[in-house]
Protein backbone atom coordinates (compact mmCIF):
# COMPACT_ATOMS: atom_id res chain seq x y z
CA UNK A 1 0.00 0.00 0.00
CA UNK A 2 1.36 3.70 -0.89
CA UNK A 3 2.39 5.63 1.70
CA UNK A 4 0.12 9.13 2.00
CA UNK A 5 2.39 12.23 1.06
CA UNK A 6 0.96 15.48 2.80
CA UNK A 7 2.13 19.32 2.42
CA UNK A 8 1.94 21.67 5.63
CA UNK A 9 3.56 24.34 8.00
CA UNK A 10 5.59 23.44 10.69
CA UNK A 11 3.79 25.34 13.81
CA UNK A 12 6.31 24.08 16.63
CA UNK A 13 9.75 22.88 16.49
CA UNK A 14 9.88 22.80 20.59
CA UNK A 15 10.17 18.85 20.91
CA UNK A 16 14.03 17.04 20.16
CA UNK A 17 13.38 15.18 16.58
CA UNK A 18 9.74 16.31 16.54
CA UNK A 19 7.94 18.86 14.37
CA UNK A 20 4.30 19.40 14.43
CA UNK A 21 2.97 20.21 10.90
CA UNK A 22 -0.56 21.56 10.53
CA UNK A 23 -2.20 20.21 6.94
CA UNK A 24 -5.18 22.57 5.43
CA UNK A 25 -7.42 21.55 3.31
CA UNK A 26 -10.54 22.56 1.50
CA UNK A 27 -13.80 20.91 1.78
CA UNK A 28 -17.61 21.73 0.59
CA UNK A 29 -20.36 22.34 3.21
CA UNK A 30 -22.76 19.43 2.46
CA UNK A 31 -25.73 21.37 3.01
CA UNK A 32 -24.35 25.18 2.36
CA UNK A 33 -22.15 23.57 -0.87
CA UNK A 34 -19.14 26.80 0.41
CA UNK A 35 -15.70 25.73 0.50
CA UNK A 36 -14.55 25.62 4.52
CA UNK A 37 -11.01 25.12 5.13
CA UNK A 38 -10.16 22.51 7.43
CA UNK A 39 -6.85 21.87 9.43
CA UNK A 40 -5.31 19.26 11.24
CA UNK A 41 -1.87 18.85 12.81
CA UNK A 42 0.54 15.84 12.82
CA UNK A 43 3.35 15.00 14.59
CA UNK A 44 6.75 14.21 12.09
CA UNK A 45 10.32 12.91 13.14
CA UNK A 46 13.18 15.10 12.00
CA UNK A 47 15.90 13.67 12.27
CA UNK A 48 18.45 16.13 12.14
CA UNK A 49 16.30 19.23 13.45
CA UNK A 50 16.34 21.23 10.53
CA UNK A 51 12.93 22.27 10.23
CA UNK A 52 12.07 25.28 11.96
CA UNK A 53 8.74 26.99 12.74
CA UNK A 54 6.75 28.59 9.50
CA UNK A 55 8.31 26.49 7.11
CA UNK A 56 6.67 24.95 4.05
CA UNK A 57 7.32 21.07 4.58
CA UNK A 58 6.09 17.41 2.90
CA UNK A 59 5.73 14.94 5.11
CA UNK A 60 5.27 10.62 4.94
CA UNK A 61 3.40 8.04 6.77
CA UNK A 62 5.60 5.65 8.51
CA UNK A 63 5.72 2.85 10.79
CA UNK A 64 4.62 3.98 14.48
CA UNK A 65 7.27 5.73 16.29
CA UNK A 66 5.44 6.64 19.11
CA UNK A 67 1.68 6.82 20.58
CA UNK A 68 1.14 9.98 18.31
CA UNK A 69 4.09 10.52 15.53
CA UNK A 70 3.75 8.34 12.54
CA UNK A 71 4.82 10.40 10.14
CA UNK A 72 8.61 11.33 8.83
CA UNK A 73 9.70 14.11 7.59
CA UNK A 74 10.27 13.47 3.51
CA UNK A 75 11.16 17.26 1.91
CA UNK A 76 13.34 19.84 3.77
CA UNK A 77 12.07 23.51 3.77
CA UNK A 78 14.19 24.45 0.93
CA UNK A 79 13.51 21.78 -1.46
CA UNK A 80 9.75 22.02 -1.38
CA UNK A 81 9.44 25.14 -3.42
CA UNK A 82 11.66 23.71 -6.22
CA UNK A 83 10.31 20.90 -8.42
CA UNK A 84 13.55 18.34 -9.65
CA UNK A 85 13.32 19.88 -13.47
CA UNK A 86 13.93 22.74 -12.35
CA UNK A 87 17.54 23.12 -11.31
CA UNK A 88 17.49 25.84 -9.26
CA UNK A 89 17.36 28.63 -12.59
CA UNK A 90 15.21 31.97 -12.55
CA UNK A 91 13.02 30.37 -15.71
CA UNK A 92 14.72 33.06 -18.19
CA UNK A 93 16.19 31.64 -21.30
CA UNK A 94 19.77 30.30 -21.08
CA UNK A 95 22.63 32.45 -21.80
CA UNK A 96 21.43 35.92 -21.38
CA UNK A 97 22.33 36.18 -18.19
CA UNK A 98 25.59 39.05 -18.51
CA UNK A 99 22.91 40.83 -21.16
CA UNK A 100 21.99 44.33 -20.32
CA UNK A 101 18.71 46.16 -21.80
Amino acid sequence: MPRRVMQGVVVSDAMDKTIVVKVERRVMHPIYKKFVRQSKKYLAHDEGNTSKAGDIVRIRECRPLSRRKCWELLMEPAEVGQSPSDGGGDGGSPGQEGMTA
